[in-house]
């Protein structure tokens, strides 16, 4: 089973979040997800690639793996096992991380959410996950 994650570029409350985030993505692993999408940029993007990246350890057989938008940007591979690119050749560059967005909501079985406001691109691929009827969790505010 497969993960991704969507989030804003700020983390307000990055502690809880972070604590958060460690509890659920364990959980998921125990429940047999094995490949974590990750998108590589933002706070919640770091905060997610570390959290998983972090839980390999103990759990070896999980796969990271970061999807760019992007075939010639240089992004932080270093908390992945590999990249992809899903072939955004012909999609104009301003929205090329929007379709790599829906790219990883597609091939995911659940999708880990940190949203605050209804507005942005992390509103935007909640959307889709919904309309995708994804198996969704949401970081609640404390």
């Amino acid at each position: 089973m497969t993960v991704t994650f969507c989030g804003h570029s700020e983390v307000i409350n990055q502690d809880d979040v972070r604590v958060w985030l460690h509890e659920t993505v364990e959980k998921l692993i125990e429940l047999g997800v094995d490949m974590f999408l990750l998108g590589g940029y933002g706070a919640f993007d770091r905060m997610a690639s570390s959290v998983v990246w972090k839980l390999k350890q103990e759990y070896p057989h999980i796969q990271s793996v970061l999807v760019k938008p992007y075939p010639d940007r240089e992004m932080d591979e270093s908390e992945c096992d590999w990249t992809v690119y899903p072939g955004l050749e012909n999609v104009p560059r301003k929205f090329a991380i929007s379709h790599r967005n829906r790219y990883m909501v597609d091939k995911a079985d659940y999708v880990v959410a940190y949203i605050t406001h209804g507005w942005g691109g992390a509103a935007q691929t909640l959307e889709y996950a919904k309309q995708k009827k994804k198996s969704i969790i949401y970081y609640i505010n404390k």
